[in-house]
């Protein structure tokens, strides 16, 4: 292997060349150092995993931390240590984090999410209605991709549909690079506080959801404790919205750009799951969500990691890795991707995955069918993408039909 150690370390984040592609550098990185030095934007560096097999089973370690108030772990936009971590079960280790993720574990299993899908399309179909009988070109963020997934997520912890303006605009601001570190924490104290006042009223008047049940969990076992319940439901909010909605809209933009896959989804649309998962590999929406901070030392692939050491696993480097997935530039239905890292790796694996694949499912399958002469209003070149946010997608997708 090609150390980087001693050269300069390139810049991170990369940028893209192609908007349905991952940096080129990852590429050369994995070819060449798949364990890598770079420089995140506040000068500071950490290693860079770009290879798939080097990112699974490095998420394995048990001398890694999610924790980021821990020193050393990369900090990939300013400001965000001074963000609030209290009951964010994705900063946590265990044991604390094996405690928390139990309570909430069930109700986001296969079963329990296939319960949902009736009120899953209905939703899907409303929004549809809506956008059809509107003006021409439509942007389908607004009219499907932020409205599907948001009104499930509020539907599932309880949360007020018609707040969803206020936290969907602040969570832009906590997800955007070019937020000051003041905007990022204001905003993260105000959702904070948002969902405490959700939260309070719940343990006076529960209802039939997710952070009511919640509260009786935790108090069942003598353990309940508001500003930890508040942090849970503020990440499930939040991360319950935003990474579906950008996969919706890039998925659409990528099939609309792509006539014979798309073809493929319209005549056999029970392959829509196999699609889905090899859309969640090609895109990859969040690509550095498994950053870790080594706490002991330990070595990989001929690489000494040091305790302080900042991490990066690459999740759409690794959904590249040609030694795993054949021309992994194209989407393959028949790939039967579902080893890819979309949703992480190990013990922090997305607890909503089985939400969002049947959220893609329904979404896809509906609007296609429903909509044949969907098309884009412009051409892909001149898509809005996020190549500012933490979360890649598309800030505004016009169709027409």
């Amino acid at each position: 292997m090609t150390s980087s150690t001693a050269q300069t370390a390139p810049a991170y984040p990369m940028p893209r060349s192609c908007p349905f592609g991952p940096p080129p550098q990852y590429a050369h990185l994995r070819q060449e150092a798949p364990i890598s030095r770079v420089t995140l934007q506040d000068g500071t560096q950490a290693w860079l995993i770009t290879g798939h097999a080097l990112a699974r089973a490095f998420l394995s370690s048990d001398k890694i931390s999610s924790n980021r108030a821990n020193p050393g772990f990369p900090q990939l936009v300013p400001g965000v240590a001074s963000v609030p971590l209290k009951g964010t079960i994705v900063a946590m280790d265990p044991p604390e984090h094996s405690r928390h993720r139990r309570m909430v574990t069930n109700e986001f299993t296969v079963r329990r999410v296939k319960q949902m899908r009736p009120e899953i399309q209905r939703i899907t179909d409303r929004a549809i209605d809506e956008m059809l009988a509107g003006p021409r070109p439509a942007d389908l963020v607004e009219a499907v991709s932020l409205p599907v997934p948001s009104l499930v997520i509020c539907e599932l912890l309880g949360v007020p549909y018609a707040d969803r303006g206020q936290f969907q605009s602040r969570t832009t601001i906590i997800l955007s690079r070019n937020s000051t570190s003041e905007q990022r924490r204001d905003t993260a104290l105000w959702l904070r506080g948002y969902i405490s006042d959700l939260v309070a009223g719940k343990e006076a008047r529960p209802g039939d959801d997710l952070l009511s049940r919640l509260i009786a969990k935790y108090r069942d076992i003598d353990a309940y404790d508001r500003e930890t319940l508040t942090g849970i439901g503020l990440l499930l909010l939040v991360g319950g919205h935003e990474t579906t909605a950008n996969m919706i809209s890039l998925s659409v933009a990528s099939l609309l750009d792509d006539p014979p896959i798309l073809a493929g989804l319209r005549e056999r649309p029970e392959q829509t799951p196999q699609l889905v998962e090899e859309l969640l590999r090609f895109h990859s929406v969040v690509d550095n969500a498994t950053s870790r901070v080594v706490v002991e030392d330990f070595e990989l692939d001929g690489i000494a990691f040091r305790a302080g050491d900042g991490v990066i696993v690459a999740a759409a480097a690794a959904g590249h890795d040609p030694d795993v997935f054949a021309r992994p530039d194209r989407i393959d239905v028949d790939r039967g991707a579902r080893h890819h890292l979309a949703f992480g790796f190990g013990i922090h694996q997305c607890l909503g995955q089985n939400l969002a694949r049947l959220e893609l499912e329904i979404v896809l399958n509906t609007l296609f069918a429903r909509v044949p002469t969907l098309a884009l209003a412009e051409p892909v070149e001149r898509l809005p993408f996020k190549t500012d946010a933490l979360v890649y997608g598309i800030h505004r997708l016009p169709v027409t039909w």
